[in-house]
């Protein structure tokens, strides 16, 4: 007798950066994939954009990094650092195949992975929301109750649930994975993409796709609350013109008017990864403060270790999963919530900004260390 309801070996919930990544991986190791997300396909969302040279090196490695490239991303070769009157430029120096940096819309990028996913044989369903999870008598998740707009809810089972679903995760919260760290503070943003602006002169713009910088400035949440009341263009302004002069003057003569995008700050957190049939990705497991341009770079390396440990197949693996992506988390997110705490002087803050690189470095090594380790599909081809 044909099994009524469809089953897969990993369903993943949420098909941006960490999701669509984790699927393409798994689904190009000849695992049965099926991706759900609630949005529509290739919605726009918060975002830095920025890719270190970690997720820029992983995008490389598997093939897609052509696309982001061919999607008019501009090359970033060179990052500026200002501390007061005093600027730091650093040379993206070519290594690992790779001789630039690329800060891509997420109208872009979230499209290019799910392509990628899909090539691979990955299944990825849009409009479609979770409901609840499925577990069996000893209380091990084996699939989700999943519904879209306009039909009954239906079950899939899954030998693993992958929640990539965000800051806000469902997956977190059905499966009660309440946050081992949280950071104590947290910044807050506002920022506009403008045409026609030089993205050399500060280390609050990042030069994306169709012409366009993304153009951002931050501050603690009371303080953007308190300048914001005059309307977010204005406060945008203002703190523009404090932070930033010559930038303020080059977005003043900027042909066009950005839409102003404001992200009123959330402390970061660091989730449990892994359980008893379920696993967390990206935002879900791991949010750092915005405001070091992180948080895709991160997103990448975990989605890439949780795929090798899915590969693995090993009792424990799931268990080294979520230890090594803590470990590599937990100084990135400490070294970011110093940052969001705007308590430094510039001495200060351009020490945590070195160390937050070399740490990002050690984070990227992870994910090459782990790649060297057998799975039990390598064993079996």
């Amino acid at each position: 007798m044909t099994d009524p309801v469809p089953s897969c070996d990993v369903l993943i919930v949420g098909a941006r950066v960490a999701g669509a990544a984790t699927a393409m991986l798994l689904a190009r190791r000849g695992l049965r994939v099926l991706v759900v997300d609630r949005e529509g396909p290739g919605r726009d969302t918060l975002s830095t954009h920025a890719l270190m040279r970690g997720g820029v090196r992983q995008l490389h490695r598997w093939g897609v990094l052509p696309a982001v490239v061919a999607a008019g991303t501009p090359a970033v070769r060179t990052t500026w650092f200002h501390y007061g009157d005093e600027t730091v430029e650093v040379p993206i120096k070519p290594r690992d195949g790779i001789d630039a940096l690329y800060a891509p819309r997420r109208t872009v990028l979230d499209p290019i992975l799910v392509a990628a996913a899909r090539a691979a044989g990955a299944g990825v369903q849009h409009g479609v929301r979770l409901r609840e999870l499925v577990r069996d008598a000893r209380g091990r998740v084996r699939g989700a109750i999943v519904a879209d707009g306009g039909s009954q809810a239906r079950a899939i089972r899954a030998g693993l649930v992958v929640g990539a679903d965000g800051l806000h995760s469902t997956v977190a919260r059905l499966v009660g994975a309440e946050p081992a760290v949280t950071g104590a503070h947290a910044a807050a943003f506002l920022y506009g993409h403008w045409p026609g602006v030089d993205p050399g002169v500060s280390a609050g713009a990042i030069p994306t796709n169709d012409g366009e910088t993304c153009i951002f400035v931050s501050a603690t949440p009371d303080r953007l609350r308190a300048i914001s009341s005059e309307g977010a263009r204005a406060g945008y302004h203002r703190l523009l013109a404090e932070a930033a002069p010559e930038l303020a003057g080059a977005v003043a003569r900027s042909p066009g008017r950005a839409t102003i995008r404001g992200f009123h700050g959330a402390r970061g957190h660091l989730r449990p990864s892994a359980g008893d049939g379920w696993a967390l990705v990206g935002d879900a497991a791991f949010f750092r403060d915005p405001l070091t341009s992180h948080g895709m770079t991160d997103a990448l390396r975990d989605a890439e270790l949780l795929a090798h440990a899915v590969a693995v197949g090993s009792p424990g693996a799931l268990a080294e999963y979520a230890a090594a992506s803590a470990a590599t988390a937990l100084p990135i997110l400490r070294l970011s919530d110093d940052i969001a705490s705007f308590a430094w002087d510039l001495p200060r803050v351009r020490e945590l900004h070195r160390v937050l690189a070399e740490e990002m470095k050690k984070a990227a090594d992870v994910v090459v260390a782990s790649l060297a380790a057998p799975s039990a599909l390598d064993e079996s081809t």
